[in-house]
C-alpha cells in the first residue's frame, strides 16, 4: 500500500498550474486540505470581506475536486497542528504546499519541517532567486523589474493532472456552513454578488475576456468610469488563477506589457517582506517615526463612509463598502486624501482596507500604502500630494461619481468634480484642500 499524501491549499485554489497537485499526485492518494488558520497571523487574520469571497472559492474548489473524484478536507485551528494531526490520522509521507511569504506562513512552514515539499508556483519566478548581486532582496522595484525580467516569459503553466487518486480512507471534515464566513444581521454584503463570482472558472473566463481587451489597458487603466482595468486581483490573491497562467494567456507582445509589470508589481511587494515581514506595521523610512499624525475617529469615520465632501474620494469610499473592491486609481487618490489631507497614520487606512477589501493582500495592500504616504523605502515622496478634485476632472470620474454617490446624480458634468451647491444633504469638505497641502508640508517639514 502506498502512502497517502497532504495537498496543504492556503491562497492557491486552483487545479490549473497547482506545482503542489501535480508533485502529490504523482506521489500518492492525495488529501486535499484547507485549514481555516486565526492563530498564526495574529491581527492579521483574514478580513470579513475576504472571508466571504473564501467561502465561495472553497463551494467551487471543492466541486471541482469532487468532478476528479477527490473531495476538499476542512479543518479549523492552528493549521500546523491541524497538518500534524491529519498526518499522525491518515500515515501521510508528506505535506505538498506552495510556498507563501507572508511572515506568519514562513514560521508555519519553518514549524511543519522535513516532512513539508515546498513548491514556488504563485508568482512569476522563485523570488529567493531573483536578488541583489549580494544576494539580498530587492527594496526598489526598477532594480527588482530588471533582474525578474532577465527570467521572463515565466515557464509555462502545468496542466491539471488527468485523475487525482483518492485515499482508501478519508479523514473527517468540517462543515464549511458551519464556519460563518457569510455575514448576517445585518448581511452587508448583498452588493458583493452582482459584481463577483469567485472561482478558477471565472477566473480563467475573466482572463480570457481580458487578453481580448488588455491592448486598452495602458489608456483606459486610470478611467473609474470606463473601468479598463482587469478586475482579476482577487482572482490572483486567492490563487485561483497564477502569474504564469495569466502572462501566457495575454502573450508577450507589446500589448500586454503595461500589465506584466503589474503582475511583477505583486512579485515585488511578496519579495520585499522577506527583506521586512513587518512592513504592514512599520515606517520602511525610520524618519516617518517622528511624524506627528491627527487622531481624530470623527475625520477617520468620514473617509471610511464616504462622507468628506470631495465627490471623487466618496464614490471610491462608497464603492469599496458596497462591492469589496476599489478601481485602483481611485485608490490611490483616496489613500492619499486620507494620509495627506486628514494628516491619519496610513496604518489607520492599510486596516480599513484589509477588512473590507475581497483582494487585500499584506504584501500588496502594505507596500501600496507605504507608496502613497511616502513612508516606504520605494514610494512618493512626502509632499506629492495628490489633488483629488483635479485628479477627478483629469480622469473624467463623472459618472463614476454618479453612480456611487447618488446626491450627485443630476449635478453637470462642468460642477460634478467639485459642485458649489451640495444637492440632496451631501456634506461641505471635511477641510479645504489647500489648507490640507499647507498642514501637510508642515507635518514633512517638522521631521526633517
Amino acid at each position: 500500500m502506498v502512502n497517502p499524501v497532504i495537498l496543504w491549499l492556503r491562497q492557491d485554489l486552483r487545479l490549473h498550474d497547482q506545482p503542489a497537485l501535480v508533485s502529490a499526485a504523482q506521489a500518492g492518494p492525495v488529501i486535499p486540505v484547507y485549514v481555516l488558520d486565526d492563530e498564526a497571523p495574529g491581527r492579521w487574520r483574514m478580513g470579513a470581506a475576504q472571508r466571504w469571497w473564501l467561502h465561495h472559492a472553497l463551494n467551487a474548489l471543492g466541486e471541482a475536486l469532487a468532478a476528479k473524484g477527490s473531495r476538499l478536507i476542512l479543518r479549523r485551528g492552528s493549521a500546523v497542528r491541524e497538518l500534524q494531526k491529519l498526518a499522525d490520522e491518515t500515515g501521510a509521507s508528506a505535506i505538498h504546499a506552495i510556498r507563501h511569504y507572508e511572515p506568519w506562513w514562513i514560521d508555519a512552514e519553518e514549524k511543519l519541517g522535513e516532512r513539508l515539499c515546498l513548491h514556488d508556483g504563485n508568482h512569476l519566478a522563485p523570488l529567493r532567486d531573483v536578488t541583489t548581486g549580494s544576494g539580498g532582496q530587492f527594496k526598489i522595484y526598477s532594480a527588482f523589474w530588471r533582474a525578474l525580467s532577465e527570467r521572463m516569459p515565466p515557464e509555462k503553466p502545468l496542466p491539471v493532472p488527468h485523475s487525482l487518486p483518492a485515499p482508501d480512507h478519508w479523514p473527517s471534515s468540517e462543515k464549511l456552513s458551519g464556519w460563518d464566513l457569510l455575514p448576517t444581521n445585518p448581511n452587508w454584503a448583498t452588493g458583493f454578488a452582482p459584481d463577483w463570482t469567485p472561482g478558477e472558472a471565472e477566473a480563467l473566463r475573466k482572463a480570457k475576456d481580458f487578453a481580448e481587451e488588455v491592448g486598452d489597458y495602458p489608456a483606459r487603466r486610470d478611467m473609474p468610469a470606463v473601468e479598463g482595468t482587469s478586475r482579476l486581483s482577487p482572482h490572483l490573491h486567492f490563487g485561483e488563477i497564477s502569474p504564469r497562467s495569466l502572462w501566457h494567456a495575454l502573450g508577450s507582445g507589446a500589448n500586454a506589457a503595461k500589465f506584466h509589470k503589474e503582475l511583477a508589481w505583486r512579485d515585488f511587494t511578496s519579495s520585499l517582506l522577506l527583506a521586512m515581514p513587518d512592513y504592514g506595521d512599520r515606517n520602511g523610512r525610520p524618519a516617518f517615526d517622528k511624524l506627528k499624525w491627527r487622531k481624530s475617529a470623527a475625520d477617520l469615520k468620514a473617509w471610511q463612509q464616504g462622507c468628506t465632501g470631495y465627490p471623487i474620494v466618496d464614490a471610491g469610499m462608497r464603492q469599496l463598502w458596497t462591492t469589496g473592491w476599489m478601481h485602483n486609481r481611485v485608490r490611490m487618490i483616496a489613500a492619499s486624501f486620507l494620509i495627506k489631507h486628514l494628516l491619519i497614520d496610513w496604518r489607520e487606512g492599510e486596516r480599513w482596507f484589509w477588512d473590507t477589501l475581497v483582494d487585500a493582500d499584506y504584501g500588496n495592500n502594505s507596500v501600496n500604502w507605504q507608496w502613497v504616504a511616502g513612508t516606504g523605502v520605494d514610494s512618493n515622496m512626502w509632499g506629492r500630494i495628490m489633488a483629488p478634485l483635479g485628479q477627478s476632472e483629469k480622469f473624467d470620474a463623472g459618472d463614476y461619481i454618479r453612480q456611487w454617490v447618488p446626491e450627485l446624480r443630476d449635478v453637470s458634468d462642468a460642477q460634478i468634480h467639485d459642485p458649489e451647491d451640495r444637492p440632496n444633504g451631501y456634506p461641505e469638505k471635511i477641510i479645504g484642500h489647500r489648507e490640507a497641502r499647507e498642514r501637510a508640508l508642515a507635518a514633512g517639514r517638522a521631521i526633517r
